[in-house]
Formats: C-alpha cells, structure tokens, sequence
C-alpha cells in the first residue's frame, strides 16, 4: 500500500512519507503496490489529484517493473468505487508509454507473483 502515506495532510504528508519511502525503493529486491490510496485521502472530497503526487513519486522511484496497481478491495469501498480507484491510478498513469501501463496494470504483479497470463 505505498507504506499508507498521510493523504489528507497534503504536502506535508507527502514531505513525511517521501524519506522512508525512498530508502525503501533504494531495495532492488522490493516491489510496490499502488494501492490503499483513497483510504489514506479524506473519504468525503478526495480527488485523483490528490493522490498524484504519491503515485508519481512511487513511479520515479520504483518504475513500472517494480510498480503494481492494487485496489484495495472491498476496503477501497469506504471512500470509493473499484471503478473510481482505478480510473484516479489511470489519470496519474496517463503521461506513461503503453508498456509501462501494462506493467502497472498486470505484468509487474504477474512476474513478481509468478503467475501465467
């Protein structure tokens, strides 16, 4: 879950979770999902811009091959569809080439889990 940063704190959330968060990535062996976000926003009026700033800063830091997309399902739904999740991750994903996408949305979780697709 991106190590649950402080959403609703905004810039100084992002500023706390930004160092612990980094040394975590400097690990070759870690992977991260994109995932919890919305519950770590304020349930009421979070916007997918307000989750930008971690998402990205999880991308510069990890990459699309160490990245994944989680939905955090059903606990999502306390402060948001499935459907609005995902469509908030494919608004911060947008600048991305389409292989990078893919490795997010599926390619990443299915070489590090080792699954078949």
């Amino acid at each position: 879950h991106l190590g649950k940063p402080e959403i609703r704190a905004g810039a100084a959330g992002l500023a706390r979770w930004r160092g612990p968060f980094a040394a975590l990535a400097e690990q070759p062996n870690v992977a991260a999902k994109v995932s919890g976000l919305v519950t770590e926003a304020d349930w009421a009026s979070w916007r997918a811009d307000d989750l930008r700033p971690f998402a990205r800063e999880a991308l510069e830091r990890f990459g699309p091959d160490r990245l994944m997309f989680g939905s955090d399902w059903p606990v999502c739904l306390l402060a948001a569809s499935y459907g609005r999740v995902r469509a908030a991750l494919l608004q911060a994903l947008a600048p991305l080439s389409e292989a990078a996408r893919t490795a997010i949305l599926g390619g990443t979780a299915a070489r590090v889990y080792g699954l078949r697709v």
